[in-house]
Parts: C-alpha cells; sequence; structure tokens
C-alpha cells in the first residue's frame, strides 16, 4: 500500500490550501480515511476522517475544514478554508482497511500559515 499526500504549502492567514492523498496498491477494502497532523513538538492529533457512515472533525477543525472522498480513485481530500498560524503543521493522510486489515500512513505534506 503506498499513500502519496500533496497539495501543503505556504499560504497567508485566511487562506485556503486543499490536500489530496492519493491511496495505491489496495487489496483490500478501505473502511476509513482522514486526515491527521503534527506540528512542532506537539503530538499527532486527528484532523478529520471519513467513513460509509460519515465524517468526524476536531473542534478545530469544524467549519472550516471539509474531508471529502472519491472512492473509485482511492483518494481523499481535505479543504482548508480560513487558515490560521496555529494550523501550521505536517498534514498525514491515513487509510484503515480490512480483508487484510491494514493500517497506512502517508509521508505527510507541510501546510505552514504565515504572513
Amino acid at each position: 500500500v503506498q499513500l502519496q499526500a500533496f497539495g501543503g504549502g505556504l499560504v497567508q492567514p485566511g487562506g485556503s490550501l486543499r490536500l489530496s492523498c492519493v491511496a495505491s496498491n489496495i487489496r483490500g477494502t478501505i473502511n476509513l480515511m482522514g486526515w491527521y497532523r503534527q506540528a512542532p513538538g506537539k503530538q499527532r492529533e486527528h484532523v478529520a476522517t471519513i467513513t460509509d457512515n460519515g465524517t468526524s472533525y476536531a473542534e478545530s477543525a469544524k467549519g472550516r475544514f471539509t474531508i471529502s472522498r472519491d472512492n473509485a480513485k482511492n483518494t481523499v481530500y481535505l479543504q482548508l478554508n480560513d487558515l490560521k498560524p496555529e494550523d501550521t503543521a505536517v498534514y498525514y493522510c491515513r487509510v484503515i482497511s480490512v480483508l487484510p486489515t491494514r493500517d497506512d500512513w502517508g509521508q505527510g505534506t507541510l501546510v505552514t500559515v504565515s504572513s
């Protein structure tokens, strides 16, 4: 399984970015796709996840970020709006699949919010 995340970059406060993560060589059925982030000196934290049952967002992401997926392309997206300096972090995508069961992480894409 390979997860390739891209779309990060430098953006000013209030700006937007769209992250994408493509999962390839998936042999099982994808159960969950999601985004997590890790800021300098902090632990990795949940941002948003999506399953067949719906979506889940961290409180800090609600109202500003939107997660979506394209099942045909095994791709998960994260639309980041109204970005704040505290959103600066490396954003990682995660895919949990079953049959066989796997829990895979991408390499991360850096989002920097600064003026």
